[in-house]
C-alpha cells in the first residue's frame, strides 16, 4: 500500500490518553493561551502605533484572529484530532508536510522558556529580593514540569484556579481604571486618536494578534476532550471574542489615564501602578502578570507533547519517545524533553529572540497550509464530513479556507517586512532542513502512518 495513503485507510486508532476535558476545562486552557505575556507588554506597542485608538486595534486583532481560526473551527468541529495540528496536515495534505511541521515545531518551542524568564523578572521586581533570576526561572519551569507529570486532570484543576485569580486581577484593573480615564477623546476627536492613520491602526491590530491569538491551540487537546467536535469550536470563538472585549476595555484604560508619550511602548504595569492602591497593585502583579505567565506555561507544557506524541507513533521520531506512563497517562519522555529544551535558554542565556525569529516566517507558512487544508475535508474524509455538524457546500468551504489563509498572509506580509535579511536566510535553511529530514526519514522505512483522527 502507498504510504502516502495509509492515513486515509482502515479504522481510526483509539487514543491512549484519557478523555477528561470538558468545556469548562477547555475554556480555562484556551483562556490561558490568550491571556499571557502579550497583554502585559504589547498594549504599549499598540499605543505606540495608534495612540488611544488601541481599543479599536484590539477589536481589529480579534477579527484577524477569528478569520485565522475559522478553518480550525470547521476541522475541529468535524474530527477528533489525536495529534492536533500535526494530524490536520497529515490527514488533509500529506505526511511529508506533517513530518516537516514537527521539525519546525521543535525548534520554535524553545521559546517556552520566555514565560519562566519573564516570571522571574516580575517576581524579583515585586519582592526586591537579591536572588538569581536563573534560579527563579528554573524553579518556575520545574514546578510546572512536575505538575504536568501527574496528568491532565491535575493540570486542568490548577489551571482553573490560576485563571480565576487572573480574571479577578483584570477586573480590578478595569474597575479602578475606568474611574480615572480621561473620557474626552477616548473614542476619537483628538490628536491622540489614530495618530498613525489607518496604517498605524492596522499595524497595531496585526501586532496585537499575538495578544488575542492562542485559543486555537486547544485543537491539540482533541484526544483528551470529552466532546471535541462540539466543545472546541465553541470555546475557540467565545474565548477569543470575550477576552478581546476585555482587552479593548483594558486598552482604553491603558491609553486614557497617563499621557500617550508616557505609556507608548511601556508595560501595562506602569499604568497599573498609577491607578491601583497599595495591596491591589501587588495583587495585580501576582495574579495578573505572574499568573498569566504561569498559566500559559502550564498550558503549553500540556499541549506541546500531543502533536509530537502522534509523530513518534508514526515513526518521524523514535517511537520510544512517545512512551506514556500508565499511572498518570502522561507522555513523560516527551514532557521531559520539552523541560530540557525550556531549561537550556534559562541556564545558558540563549537569546530567545534569535530562536523564535528562526521559525517565525516558516510558522506562518505552515499556518497558511493548515487553513487551506480545510477544502480537502470532502475528498479525504467524505463520510465523516457528510455527517459533520458544521457541514457546508464545497464553494463555502473554499471561502472558509481562503479567509483563514488570507488573514495569515496579511500578517505574514506585516511580519516579514520587519525582519532582517539573516532571518529570511535562517527560515529558508530551516524549511530545507525540515523537508530534507522528512525525505530521508521516510526513505529509511521507519515512517508508518496510522489514522490519528476519528468522528466524534
Amino acid at each position: 500500500m502507498d504510504q502516502e495513503n495509509v492515513i486515509e485507510q482502515g479504522e481510526p486508532v483509539v487514543a491512549d490518553l484519557k478523555r477528561v476535558l470538558g468545556r469548562k476545562e477547555l475554556f480555562a486552557m484556551a483562556t490561558s493561551q490568550v491571556i499571557g505575556a502579550g497583554i502585559m507588554v504589547l498594549v504599549g506597542t499598540g499605543i505606540a502605533y495608534t495612540g488611544r485608538s488601541v481599543n479599536l486595534a484590539f477589536i481589529i486583532s480579534a477579527i484577524f484572529t477569528i478569520l485565522m481560526s475559522i478553518p480550525m473551527i470547521f476541522i475541529g468541529g468535524t474530527l477528533r484530532l489525536r495529534g492536533g495540528n500535526y494530524t490536520i496536515l497529515a490527514a488533509l495534505i500529506g505526511k511529508t508536510w506533517a513530518g516537516a511541521s514537527m521539525v519546525v515545531f521543535l525548534i520554535s518551542n524553545m521559546a517556552i522558556s520566555i514565560y519562566s524568564i519573564s516570571f522571574a523578572s516580575y517576581f524579583i521586581g515585586l519582592t526586591g529580593l537579591n536572588i538569581s533570576p536563573v534560579l527563579v526561572a528554573s524553579v518556575s519551569m520545574t514546578t510546572f514540569y512536575v505538575v504536568n507529570l501527574f496528568g491532565m486532570s491535575r493540570v486542568s484543576k490548577i489551571q482553573n484556579i490560576m485563571i480565576l485569580c487572573l480574571i479577578s486581577a483584570l477586573v480590578i484593573f478595569m474597575a479602578f481604571g475606568v474611574t480615572k480615564v480621561d473620557w474626552n477623546g477616548a473614542f476619537g476627536g483628538t490628536a491622540d486618536w489614530m495618530p498613525g492613520g489607518l496604517n498605524g491602526l492596522f499595524m497595531a491590530g496585526a501586532t496585537l494578534t499575538y495578544a488575542t491569538g492562542g485559543a486555537t491551540s486547544i485543537i491539540n487537546l482533541g484526544a483528551e476532550a470529552k466532546n471535541p467536535t462540539k466543545d472546541i469550536p465553541i470555546v475557540i470563538i467565545v474565548a477569543t471574542l470575550a477576552i478581546s472585549v476585555v482587552y479593548a476595555i483594558m486598552g482604553t484604560v491603558a491609553a486614557g489615564v497617563l499621557p500617550i508619550s508616557a505609556v507608548a511602548g511601556q508595560s501595562l504595569l506602569l499604568v497599573a501602578k498609577a491607578i491601583l492602591p497599595s495591596g491591589f497593585y501587588e495583587f495585580f502583579v501576582i495574579c495578573g502578570a505572574m499568573f498569566a505567565l504561569s498559566a500559559t506555561l502550564n498550558a503549553m507544557l500540556s499541549m506541546l507533547t500531543k502533536p509530537l506524541l502522534q509523530a513518534c507513533k508514526d515513526g518521524w521520531f523514535p517511537r520510544k519517545l512517545g512512551y506514556i506512563y500508565p499511572k498518570f497517562n502522561t507522555p513523560i519522555i516527551l514532557l521531559t524533553m520539552f523541560y530540557v529544551i525550556g531549561m537550556v535558554p534559562i541556564l545558558f542565556a540563549v537569546p530567545i529572540s534569535t530562536v523564535t525569529a528562526l521559525a517565525l516566517i516558516v510558522g506562518k507558512f505552515f499556518a497558511i497550509a493548515s487553513s487551506l487544508s480545510v477544502v480537502n475535508l470532502p475528498r479525504k474524509v467524505p463520510e465523516i464530513w457528510a455527517k459533520s455538524k458544521v457541514h457546508v457546500s464545497t464553494p463555502m468551504l473554499w471561502v472558509v479556507g481562503l479567509l483563514g489563509a488570507g488573514s495569515s498572509v496579511a500578517q505574514f506580509i506585516i511580519l516579514a517586512s520587519r525582519q532582517a535579511t539573516w532571518v529570511w536566510y535562517g527560515n529558508a535553511i530551516l524549511l530545507v532542513v525540515a523537508f530534507g529530514y522528512t525525505y530521508f526519514r521516510n526513505k529509511s522505512g521507519k515512517v508508518q502512518m496510522e489514522v490519528s483522527y476519528e468522528a466524534a
